[in-house]
C-alpha cells in the first residue's frame, strides 16, 4: 500500500478507536468515523470492507500497542517476576484514574458482541488476550516461576476481574488487592520451583 494510503488507513483506525472506545461499537456510525478521520465514506470502505472489519482491525492495531506497553512496564522490574506483576497492576490502577477511562476496549467489544461468537472483532480480542497470557507465561517462566502457564492464567483472571470491578465501582483500589494476590501466586510458584531444584 502506498505511504499515503497507509497514512489514511492509520487515520481511520485512530478515529474509529476513539469513537468505539467512547461510545461503543453500535453507537459509532460510519459517517461519524469518516468525518473524524477526514475522509469520505467511500474512502473508508476502500480500506475496510465493513464496520465489523474495521472494529477487528482497530483491535488488531491496539494489540501491538498494549503488549508493548505491558512489556515496557515489566522491563522496569529487571527480571523480578513478583515485581513484574505488581508493576502491571500499579499501571492499570493509574490508567483507570485517567479521565474518560472506560475499561478494556477488548473486553467491552466482546461484551457488546456477546451474541455474535463468529464476529471478527471477537476473534481479534481472543487473539490479544491469549497473546498477553502467553507473554506472561514466558516472562514468569524466565523468572523461575514454577507452573508459569498456570500462574499466567491466574494473573490474567485477576487482571480481568480487577478491571471489571474498577469499572463497576469506580474504585481503582481493586488493583491493589489484585496485585497482592498476584504477588502471592508468583511467590508460591517461585517456592515450588526452588523446592524441586533443591538437593
Amino acid at each position: 500500500m502506498p505511504r499515503s494510503g497507509e497514512r489514511t488507513r492509520r487515520r481511520i483506525l485512530d478515529a474509529a478507536y476513539g469513537l468505539f472506545y467512547r461510545g461503543g461499537f453500535a453507537r459509532a456510525g460510519v459517517d461519524a468515523i469518516a468525518e473524524a478521520a477526514g475522509v469520505t465514506k467511500r474512502t473508508l470502505y476502500d480500506h475496510f470492507r465493513s464496520k465489523d472489519a474495521l472494529l477487528a482491525a482497530v483491535l488488531d492495531a491496539q494489540h501491538a500497542l498494549v503488549l508493548a506497553r505491558i512489556q515496557g512496564w515489566a522491563a522496569r522490574a529487571e527480571g523480578d517476576p513478583a515485581r513484574t506483576v505488581e508493576l502491571v497492576f500499579e499501571e492499570l490502577a493509574a490508567w483507570a484514574r485517567t479521565p474518560g477511562w472506560q475499561g478494556s476496549g477488548f473486553t467491552r467489544a466482546v461484551m457488546e458482541l456477546a451474541d455474535l461468537p463468529g464476529h471478527p472483532a471477537r476473534h481479534a480480542a481472543s487473539r490479544h488476550k491469549a497473546a498477553v497470557e502467553r507473554w506472561f507465561a514466558d516472562e514468569l517462566g524466565r523468572g523461575g516461576v514454577g507452573g508459569a502457564p498456570t500462574v499466567a492464567r491466574q494473573v490474567m483472571l485477576l487482571i480481568e476481574g480487577c478491571l471489571s470491578l474498577i469499572l463497576i465501582h469506580g474504585d481503582p483500589s481493586y488493583a491493589v488487592t489484585a496485585a497482592a494476590a498476584a504477588r502471592r501466586l508468583v511467590e508460591h510458584g517461585l517456592t515450588r520451583s526452588a523446592e524441586r531444584t533443591s538437593p
